[in-house]
């Protein structure tokens, strides 16, 4: 492993024995993985090219036994990390030598649906897709739609504040989470928010939407659930340069319109979807746009002739519109199948990805191509265009001496262009281990230390998924959080790295 994590603590991993034991007696029977074998499959998240295995593995199903297990932790000063479905894609979920890592695997089941006030109460092992699916036949849905959306859990997308291709519209999971049940580090249970849109107080749902488990445990979700718009059409717009594709979403969104979605890919990953998926893309130019547009269908119709006027506009070499729901899936499978299609054309590759303002997206391509050339190494892009997230996917050859940290850096500096260009490091990824020692380019001293003692009001000790987010970890004494009496340090053994 390249990337510095902390310090493993040699006094817990002196007392695996006892600390195994004792977990299984909050969590019996297959509650608990300790073998070597079995815990390989949790070295790693979707960041694969990290892996590191944890002390052990803890499955707990209640939120009783969560609650019990931190403050087990938290009185012997063991280190937690908690994991969803693992399919994070910035190592957040990476596991630490001296650490139990808590899955949240067996938190599958939908508590309620409530049609009276649009909201689904899930556990966090739900998969996003299998919430869609449990309101499909009364004709509702769940809006946020990331690519992984068959395999990642809603506790995942809470932790990382995911997305997808519907969210220009209809928002994050920030915009779509009313409410939820995290258990602290001490074993405290909090509820916070609820069925209601509107909450007196702090915006607590904000703070922990996005926090990468950092702050609890979230063992309890309330997300908002839509009608399903009476009419969707979406177009498939070619174009022979990628400035004009980006031209166009601009007067898109300048002429006032907000499609469901807007989708972008250059010309290799366009070849890379359609040979996996063949959804009829057109292989003979450079980008391509996706564009829906739901509503009313009288609307529908105005703004697909809106939107193709303005394509045509922007020098549009391609045309195609759905005429049918069949055909519109067909637009979208490509495109959500981008990642594992591009997998194919390369044995290895580092999805990234950071956020810019929409004018800058001409400035972005130009930089990642010369990035590109500099490094040698190839590059597809996938963007959410519509709000200026980048996904590149870097293509390289882990077996081929050198590639990976020629990928690293190429990676990192695109994520540096995305803050110069006036944007920021993750749209919906998270910060993990893999933009960590980034956030110095983008933010303050100041700035990382007001985080961190947000993340010591909930965590003092310092024991929640360490290592991840803030590039270098201060005791909360440091920032003024604890009192040291008689010269002695709260928590001194808490690493430093």
């Amino acid at each position: 492993m390249a990337i510095m994590m902390p310090a493993s603590d040699q006094a817990v991993l002196a007392r695996r024995s006892e600390i195994v034991a004792a977990l299984r007696a909050i969590v019996p029977g297959e509650g608990v993985i300790d073998s070597a074998a079995e815990m390989r499959a949790y070295e790693s998240d979707g960041l694969t090219a990290y892996r590191q295995p944890p002390m052990v593995v803890v499955l707990p199903d209640t939120t009783e036994q969560v609650s019990l297990v931190l403050k087990y932790c938290a009185e012997h000063g063991i280190k937690v990390v908690p994991r969803g479905s693992g399919t994070s894609l910035s190592g957040g979920a990476l596991p630490l030598e001296d650490g139990v890592l808590l899955g949240l695997g067996k938190f599958k089941r939908i508590r309620e649906i409530d049609f009276d006030n649009r909201v689904v109460v899930t556990e966090p092992g739900v998969t996003n897709l299998a919430i869609s699916q449990a309101v499909a036949h009364a004709g509702f849905y769940y809006a946020p739609d990331p690519s992984s959306q068959i395999a990642c859990s809603i506790g995942g997308n809470v932790a990382e504040n995911s997305g997808g291709v519907h969210c220009l519209k209809y928002g994050m999971t920030t915009n779509n989470v009313l409410g939820c049940e995290i258990v602290l580090m001490s074993g405290e249970i909090l509820r916070i928010g609820g069925k209601s849109a509107e909450n007196s107080g702090y915006d607590l749902m904000g703070v922990i939407t996005g926090s990468e488990g950092l702050l609890g445990v979230i063992t309890e979700i309330t997300v908002r659930i839509l009608q399903k718009p009476e009419t969707a059409r979406a177009l498939m717009v070619g174009f022979a340069e990628v400035e004009a594709a980006g031209e166009c979403v601009a007067r898109i969104i300048g002429a006032g319109i907000i499609p469901g979605g807007m989708e972008m890919m250059d010309k290799p990953a366009i070849h890379a979807a359609e040979a996996f998926v063949h959804a009829g893309y057109p292989l003979d130019v450079e980008a391509l746009l996706i564009i829906e547009l739901d509503g009313p269908k009288i609307e529908v119709d105005e703004l697909i002739t809106r939107v193709e006027t303005i394509a045509n506009g922007c020098g549009s070499t391609t045309c195609q519109i759905s005429t049918s729901e069949a055909e519109r899936n067909l637009f979208w499978a490509g495109r959500k199948a981008a990642f594992p299609a591009v997998g194919r054309i390369s044995p290895d590759y580092l999805c990234m990805d950071g956020t810019i303002p929409r004018g800058a997206l001409p400035k972005a391509l130009a930089r990642i191509r010369e990035l590109s050339e500099k490094y040698q190494l190839g590059c597809a892009n996938v963007f959410h265009a519509g709000d200026g997230n980048l996904h590149p996917l870097i293509l390289y050859d882990a077996n081929k001496p050198g590639e990976i940290e020629r990928a690293e850096a190429f990676g990192a500096d695109i994520l540096r262009a995305c803050v110069e260009f006036g944007g920021v490091l993750t749209g919906e990824h998270g910060v993990g281990i893999e933009k960590r020692d980034l956030m110095g380019d983008m933010f303050s001293e100041i700035d990382l230390n007001q985080q961190q003692r947000l993340k010591c009001a909930f965590d003092a000790q310092g024991l929640l998924n360490p290592g991840k987010v803030f590039p270098t970890l201060h005791r909360c004494a440091e920032l003024g959080r604890m009192h040291v009496h008689a010269g002695k340090l709260a928590f001194p053994d808490i690493p430093r790295f």
